[in-house]
């Protein structure tokens, strides 16, 4: 059940991604198109800078679930077989470290029960906290930024999960689909 999450989720991820890797394109476009014309749109950096944040996170997530991040595999390629699973799974170990830590970074630096309990009043949490997370606007969108960090909470959340999954199957069950 963990496996068909985790794939699912990657699956989703994949998606948002290729979308998003679309999105970007046609941002580009857009900017040249419109610089070419005299009349340029300097949000659409913006807005393509993060589109290709959120692509990147993403997709690393996805990667993970699949096994397909850019690895030094000098290691690995040059033990006996028995070894390997051995390392793998050390691997595994990290991973999900990392994402734990990621968790726990997200959950300081949005600190949501802390915007919760002040009512989601910005300011009384700026003032309680000195956290200035959902006041910041990005440069030409006007939007808080917040909103586009969020990536971190879902690379974080998938991340976990595609490591937990990795952890916890052994080798036969990752190779059936």
């Amino acid at each position: 059940m963990l496996y068909r999450l985790s794939a699912g989720l990657a699956r989703v991820e994949l998606w948002c991604a290729a979308f998003l890797a679309v999105c970007i394109t046609v941002l580009i476009l857009l900017n040249v198109v419109t610089r070419t014309a005299g009349n340029a749109l300097f949000w659409v950096d913006e807005l393509a800078i993060y589109a290709m944040v959120w692509m990147t996170f993403l997709g690393a997530s996805s990667a993970l679930h699949h096994r397909s991040s850019v690895s030094i595999s000098i290691v690995s390629d040059n033990v006996p077989e028995r070894a390997k699973p051995l390392i793998r799974k050390g691997v595994d170990v990290v991973v999900f470290a990392f994402s734990l830590a990621m968790l726990w970074f997200c959950w300081r630096w949005f600190l949501p029960l802390d915007i919760a309990s002040n009512g989601f009043d910005v300011a009384a949490f700026q003032g309680q906290t000195f956290n200035f997370i959902y006041a910041e606007p990005t440069l030409t969108l006007g939007l808080p930024k917040y909103l586009f960090w969020l990536v971190m909470w879902l690379f974080a959340l998938g991340a976990t999960l595609h490591s937990t999954m990795h952890l916890l199957s052994t080798p036969e069950q990752e190779a059936q689909p």
